[in-house]
């Protein structure tokens, strides 16, 4: 079997990004363990452990992946956080101080939102249809 495990997400701070994930999207912390050359490997999942794909919330090193933090998509929604009950997690996040870029609605897909992190990459909250 064949899967993607972790997708790497450039962040200013390990502490205030770990907090977001945790804290506001309800993320579970999964690593947190330094490394030599004085960063970190912290990973964060969704829901329960072993969820299919993981964040690797890496610190950005320079000026060039400084310059990526919070637009690593170019603008684009790059992350897609799937529930399954759309009414439940929207309330839970608005009330962490989650900012939604629109409010909810009703696609042939499923019911869906786009929201932003603490840096400004847009992600969709997605009930899948069915």
């Amino acid at each position: 079997m064949r899967r993607i495990a972790l997708v790497t997400l450039v962040v200013d701070d390990y502490d205030e990004a770990i907090r977001f994930y945790t804290d506001a999207l309800g993320f579970r912390l999964v690593e947190d363990a330094p490394r030599p050359d004085g960063s970190r490997w912290v990973v964060v999942e969704p829901g329960a452990r072993g969820a299919a794909t993981g964040l690797l919330l890496a610190r950005a090193k320079g000026d060039g992946q400084a310059a990526r933090v919070g637009d690593q998509t170019g603008g684009r929604v790059g992350f897609f956080l799937h529930t399954d009950d759309f009414a439940r997690d929207h309330a839970r996040m608005s009330a962490a101080g989650v900012t939604f870029l629109e409010d909810p609605r009703r696609e042939p897909y499923g019911t869906v939102a786009v929201f932003q992190d603490l840096y400004g990459n847009r992600w969709d909250l997605l009930q899948p249809a069915g």
